[in-house]
């Protein structure tokens, strides 16, 4: 199958195109950038020139394409009513062109948002109002002939070379000479590495069934008490509770995330998908890679 990936040379994407070539699949990924575009080449992987703004290109890769993994997000907290919407209008653009064919589009959601308060399943819908609109502007294309699926990812996909919450935390640690957590510690937040998400998505393009919702999770929740256990320890601080009318001005907008109970469970999909997680668990990763 050739396979157009947008955020192709990206932390999830890059072991995404890993996955998909080792499957024997081609891969055509979206590149904004020389650099990008060269990653894509040194993994094995064609380049498509454009970015989720250039709607044409968007167009065109998907239409070229057997099936479309779309991973590309800007993650613009300053301005992420404006990253939604630019990411709502390349979804649509991207099922414009697959629509009729009855191809595959996976696309990346979250899982922090969805409407519980106890353990998250793939059958809960996100809250009223919630800001990423990846869900919403792709489920409905199951009625235009699309198998869409959406992989909804853990707050915490990690491993060696990640950039994103846990690395912050880190830094935040170094930053105010503690390692904190929210309260008591006790709300939980789940997580899964990279090499089983890259999985979970190809698993997704070759068999999910139309308007599928999937969770991308591994360990359904670790309390933040424990990850802050850990970042203090590897770097000599003490580990305190941050009171939670305090979260924000602690964490600054991780406070967002870091502060809520988002344990979620992968039960169905590991059911529908014959999907069985097989990485490190997140401490054992944040304790080995994430000080170098």
């Amino acid at each position: 199958m050739q396979v157009f990936v947008t955020g192709a040379s990206g932390f999830i994407g890059s072991a995404v195109v890993t996955e998909l070539l080792d499957a024997g699949h081609q891969v055509v990924g979206l590149a904004r950038s020389a650099t990008s575009a060269d990653a894509l080449t040194a993994a094995g992987a064609q380049v498509h020139p454009g970015s989720l703004d250039d709607r044409d290109s968007l167009r065109q890769g998907a239409a070229a394409a057997d099936g479309v993994i779309h991973l590309a997000f800007n993650h613009d907290f300053e301005n992420y009513a404006g990253a939604a919407d630019t990411d709502r209008l390349a979804i649509e653009t991207l099922g414009d062109a697959l629509a009729g064919s009855n191809r595959p589009l996976v696309v990346a959601a979250g899982i922090v948002g969805l409407q519980t308060d106890t353990v998250a399943t793939e059958g809960d819908d996100l809250e009223p109002g919630t800001p990423r609109l990846s869900e919403a502007a792709a489920l409905p294309l199951a009625e235009r002939g699309i198998r869409v699926s959406v992989v909804r990812l853990a707050p915490t996909v990690h491993g060696q070379g990640d950039y994103g919450f846990v690395p912050r935390l880190i830094d935040i640690a170094r930053e105010k000479g503690v390692s904190a957590y929210p309260g008591e510690g006790t709300n939980r937040w789940p997580a899964v590495h990279r090499r089983d998400a890259a999985r979970l998505f190809r698993a997704a393009l070759e068999s999910a069934p139309p308007g599928a919702r999937l969770h991308a999770v591994a360990e359904e929740g670790v309390p933040t008490r424990e990850i802050a256990a850990v970042i203090g320890r590897r770097l000599d601080l003490p580990v305190q509770s941050v009171p939670a009318d305090q979260v924000f001005d602690h964490f600054g907008w991780l406070g967002a995330f870091f502060g809520r109970d988002a344990a979620a469970s992968s039960e169905l999909t590991r059911a529908t998908l014959n999907w069985t997680p097989t990485g490190p668990t997140l401490l054992d990763d944040l304790a080995r890679h994430y000080f170098d």
